[in-house]
């Protein structure tokens, strides 16, 4: 398959580990380092399999990783009196770090998000053209779709592996496909999409063309909360962005 994806939404190695570590509700103090190295190993995998454009500090964190893993395998040396550091402090240090920039980078994006509101022409409240009780949603993260593509592939029987493939499937021929069920249905659910696959193949040139849609922005991939169930609909809705569901709501009134 020679199709490589370049996207806009790739976010770094730090991200993604910040992803697992809240994913599995783990201690960032006291990360375990066997389980997170392969979970992110698993998920390079994946990325490598769809051949996504992988920044090279993906590998350099991957080494990190397993650097730190055999060091905390090695047996503690008898002879060494003092107390060893640990291998892990480096790597928490950084991520601390890393999460206090994305809470200070959200909060200054609120603040401009709250001055743009300022201006506004106050909202009439029995407009009928305005919806009641429209449901908010989140934006989900690149992460959060491979996570739901891996279990799709593991959803796949096991039989279906080793089919002979007589359709071939194209990411263009995908993209239209999904486009035209969009038209029919406002939403989609990402779990729906893949369901309808008959092999590994076609989940895979799905998956392909569901990132084509979001790089075109033609769709959106949202969440109801964090880590939920995804769905996909046309790019008219609005989303919250994938940083801002931790933050706190402003009650901030236009100014009349």
């Amino acid at each position: 398959m020679s199709y490589k994806v370049k996207l806009e939404l790739f976010e770094g190695p730090l991200d993604l580990l910040l992803y697992l570590v809240k994913k599995d509700h783990l201690n960032i103090y006291d990360i375990p380092i066997t389980q997170i190295t392969e979970q992110y190993m698993r998920y390079l995998e994946l990325m490598q399999l769809l051949d996504l454009n992988i920044a090279g500090e993906f590998l350099v964190m991957a080494a990190t990783l397993l650097q730190i893993k055999s060091k905390m395998l090695l047996p503690a040396d008898p002879q060494q009196v003092q107390e060893e550091e640990d291998p892990r402090e480096e790597l928490v240090k950084r991520l601390l770090e890393y999460e206090k920039f994305k809470e200070i980078a959200e909060g200054l994006r609120q603040k401009e998000i709250s001055q743009q509101e300022v201006f506004k022409r106050p909202k009439i409240e029995n407009d009928p053209t305005i919806p009641k009780d429209t449901q908010v949603y989140f934006e989900a993260s690149i992460f959060d779709l491979i996570s739901a593509f891996s279990k799709a592939l593991e959803d796949v029987p096991k039989n279906l592996f080793y089919e002979v493939i007589k359709d071939e499937f194209t990411i263009e021929e995908k993209v239209h496909s999904i486009l035209h069920l969009l038209l029919v249905e406002p939403a989609v659910k990402l779990s729906d999409l893949f369901s309808r696959a008959k092999h590994k193949i076609e989940v895979i040139v799905t998956f392909l063309a569901i990132l084509e849609l979001i790089r075109m922005k033609e769709i959106v991939a949202r969440q109801r909360d964090l880590f939920d169930e995804i769905e996909v609909s046309r790019n008219k809705n609005n989303i919250i962005p994938y940083e801002k569901r931790d933050a706190p709501e402003t009650d901030q009134e236009p100014l009349s």
